[in-house]
């Protein structure tokens, strides 16, 4: 191990004992030494060896046994012992330009921020704007360098993946000889991340392909994969596959390159018990001959099913399912009437009340549901029973300014650790809806954990359970507890649960969504939106909810305006009968 090694333990140790609020001092020392070693014109190991490391300006006594225990060990139990003491994802935060030990430990401390993954969603909600020592500016700078770092990792959320996959199928499509262009795979497939994307490409010479990559500027690197097949790392930093046919091989090519390994295998297995003999390529019927299918609906239709939509084939039983007729008919965007959990400038949103009506009625909803944060939320702006009172009578002036759009006056109650919701139950009776969410004490034992989350499900105000898991894709790992409880709790008492569509939560899980689907629980699209731009994000919820199977009659939020009315006045005259 060289001195550079050396010299990044002990400025590490000195950003550790900087995290941990020690003496700045003491701190200054090991940044001190950690220059001290560069700049050394001996070996630190022949002083070392001499005892005259103590001698050297900026180490002395303490330093020089820390540099001769790394010298004959590799490790100084120091570091060690200051590593242990934090989450290990907080070190991620050390990688981001800008952010310093100091900054690290207000965010750690103050919005109890752990990993980079919760720090870009504290900074897309607005929470580093008002943060002791950051601001606006900061918090773009954050995010900005957040992108960068995210360049060069192995995986991407589905929305992160949108742009630089439209881009690329924008500028292939453009290539001389390219008759068709398609996302394939995971992305295709509406996965919530994605490790490799895949491209479907129909063409005149797939030999002569490669010739033209090396020329788009959204390419940063290609290689050969096999014969029509190349590997390219997007500008942006994704992993793309690009495989190329004869135009026309790409329906069955698109097809091939869609499924995942499960739903292919079930569809070969299928198709064996029809008399086809389904290989990559090309497909034999009955008689041994090649298949000529001109799309995928004309694929399916020739083993006698119905088109079994891309987000469902994950070998979950769809192709059973479509065998015997029973293929949902998937929720669409045209069915979403209205939005639920949306944050205004009362919390942490950026929007006025005013301003989230007019940008919903834009977006062509009948309703809109408020729900800021509750008091117990101070890092969010939780709202105190003054501001509770301030929003209500401006939410009753905007009810009477539109009488043509409904406003439904909610709250995002904090689920306190024994499972109660924030504020007393006077205060909840005031609420059109309540949504019930965990954001603290995420680790708390997984039967302790479940009894909370049962507990706030059955509470007789809770009308939605907000983001059940609480994961954080690529972040943050959802909290332990028994999820078949939860959700028998849920169908029991008639609350609904939400589908997160803010693209690094999409939780409930769509894995999820068959079962409480299977048990009659409704569900919520809902943006948990903090902008106008984040009011979108239903579109990522609406994802989700159609790899799980849902249907428009599963998903509250497809209901009219005054089915939403009763519905929600059903829950409340329920309350007192429980």
């Amino acid at each position: 191990m060289g001195r550079k090694d050396l010299a990044q333990a002990l400025e590490e140790i000195g950003e550790l004992l900087e995290l941990k609020g020690e003496n700045p001092f003491k701190v200054k020392a090991y940044a001190q030494a950690a220059r001290a070693v560069l700049r050394l014109e001996q070996d630190p190991a022949e002083l070392a060896a001499r005892g005259e490391l103590i001698n050297v300006k900026g180490i002395g006594k303490a330093l020089s046994e820390k540099i001769t225990e790394y010298i004959k060990t590799g490790r100084i139990a120091t570091l060690e012992d200051l590593r242990a003491s934090f989450p290990e994802s907080l070190f991620e935060l050390f990688r981001l330009k800008g952010l310093g030990a100091k900054k690290i430990k207000t965010l750690y401390e103050d919005l109890h921020i752990t990993g980079l993954g919760e720090l870009e969603y504290a900074c897309l909600e607005n929470r580093l704007a008002a943060l002791k020592g950051f601001g606006l500016r900061s918090q773009d700078n954050v995010l900005a360098s957040i992108a960068t770092l995210k360049k060069y990792r192995g995986r991407f959320l589905w929305s992160e993946a949108e742009g630089p996959m439209q881009g690329l199928m924008r500028a292939l499509s453009l290539l001389p000889g390219i008759r068709r262009v398609e996302a394939a795979g995971e992305f295709r497939r509406l996965c919530e991340t994605v490790a490799e994307a895949s491209l479907a490409i129909g063409c005149d010479r797939p030999e002569r392909l490669a010739d033209l990559l090396g020329d788009l500027p959204e390419v940063e690197k290609i290689e050969e994969a096999g014969p029509g097949e190349w590997l390219l790392t997007h500008a942006f930093g994704l992993q793309v596959r690009l495989t190329a046919v004869p135009d026309k091989n790409f329906p069955l090519l698109w097809h091939r390159l869609t499924g995942s390994e499960a739903h292919l295998a079930d569809l070969k297995r299928y198709a064996a018990g029809q008399g086809w003999t389904l290989a990559d390529d090309p497909w034999l019927d009955k008689r041994g001959r090649p298949m000529d299918v001109s799309n995928e609906a004309d694929l399916y239709a020739r083993l006698g099913l119905p088109f079994i939509p891309p987000e469902l084939r994950e070998g979950q039983g769809e192709v059973e399912a479509a065998a015997g007729g029973a293929l949902p008919e998937l929720v669409t965007a045209g069915d979403m009437r209205g939005v639920f959990h949306v944050h205004s400038g009362y919390s942490d949103g950026g929007l006025t009340l005013a301003e989230i009506v007019a940008a919903c009625q834009k977006l062509g909803y009948a309703y809109v549901g408020l729900s800021d944060h509750s008091r117990t939320a101070q890092y969010a702006g939780g709202l105190s029973l003054e501001d509770l009172d301030r929003q209500r009578a401006e939410v009753e002036a905007l009810r009477a300014a539109h009488p043509g759009f409904d406003i439904f006056w909610g709250i995002e109650s904090d689920i306190l650790p024994d499972g109660s919701l924030d504020y007393p139950d006077e205060v909840l009776a005031r609420f059109d809806f309540v949504i019930a969410s965990v954001h603290s004490n995420f680790t708390l034992p997984e039967a302790r954990q479940t009894e909370r989350l049962v507990t706030a499900v059955r509470n007789p105000y809770t009308t939605i359970l907000g983001h059940m898991t609480g994961r954080l894709l690529l972040a943050r790992e959802p909290y332990r507890f028994d999820a078949e409880a939860v959700l028998k709790a849920a169908a029991e008492s008639g609350t609904a649960l939400e589908i997160n569509a803010n693209p690094h939560r999409l939780d409930l899980d769509w894995r999820e969504m068959r079962r409480a689907k299977a048990l009659g629980i409704k569900t919520t699209i809902d943006p948990d939106a903090h902008s106008a731009e984040g009011l979108t994000d239903v579109r990522y919820g609406l994802q989700t909810a159609r790899k799980g199977w849902l249907t428009r009659a599963d998903v509250l939020n497809s209901l009219t305006a005054a089915g939403m009315r009763e519905f929600l006045k059903r829950r409340r005259n329920k309350r007192g009968k429980r």
